[in-house]
């Protein structure tokens, strides 16, 4: 008996291919606070987080509500977050677009407006706000993509903390596999037709091709689900003679 194929180890739902859903604390969002409104918030811990790279920030505002927003760099326990019009484009305060200058590096952006943020939440990233129209805010993406926002949406003033992170060598080749596995990329991949018979569908032949059709339906057994699934095409196809 040869080792299950991999396609069939995922179908069976192992922990190994689960998202990490235990150790999640909360949601990290900015509080439901209106525009208009001026708060003043304390950070009172920083925690980790299981499948965050970047550290929260847990921040005790002045009408008791607590939120855990990620830490943006120079975030210290004691450090001061403000919110609301009029709020100065210093660090760590958060801002609607309109607010905050050209130039100007933001992080944890709303994509629309009272979402909590949801755009630039890794550690050590961040854009920028690269002009204002009529139409919006334009901010510039790590990626060099440049994105219309709404100007009533919040951003964060600075980058977030956690930078360097992958900067560390792996020094053995067994860290490096235990970074690669935990991102579903296992390696090295070997093609399943260089597999034996027991182990891969297109496996046990003498020579490097499958030797019949490698597409496959989508009520296939995990087991035999490999190759092309359900295709639409799968070449070119042959010209008829029209002589």
């Amino acid at each position: 008996m040869g080792k299950r194929t991999l396609v069939r180890r995922r179908g069976r739902g192992g922990k190994q291919f689960r998202a990490i859903t235990v150790g999640k604390i909360l949601p990290a969002r900015y509080p439901n606070f209106k525009l208009e409104e001026q708060h003043e918030g304390k950070i009172v811990d920083i925690i980790h987080e299981r499948g965050r790279d970047a550290p929260l920030a847990k921040v005790e505002f002045d009408n008791n509500n607590i939120s855990y927003i990620p830490a943006p760099e120079g975030t210290s326990v004691g450090s001061i977050i403000k919110t609301g019009v009029g709020t100065p484009a210093t660090s760590k305060n958060i801002l609607s677009l309109e607010s905050i200058p050209d130039g100007t590096l933001i992080c944890n952006i709303e994509k629309n407006a009272g979402d909590g943020g949801k755009l630039i939440k890794a550690a050590g990233s961040s854009a920028i706000v690269f002009s204002h129209s009529s139409e919006g805010v334009t901010v510039k993406l790590p990626s060099g993509k440049f994105l219309l926002i709404n100007q009533k949406c919040r951003a964060m003033i600075g980058a977030i903390a956690g930078a360097g992170r992958k900067e560390k060598p792996f020094l053995k080749a067994g860290n490096k596999s235990i970074y690669m596995k935990s991102r579903g990329k296992l390696y090295p991949h070997v093609r399943g037709i260089a597999q034996a018979a027991v182990y891969h569908p297109h496996g046990g032949g003498r020579h490097q091709h499958i030797g019949r059709q490698s597409s496959v339906g989508r009520t296939t057994p995990p087991g035999r689900k490999v190759g092309n699934i359900a295709p639409r095409k799968t070449g070119r196809g042959r010209l008829k003679d029209r002589r």
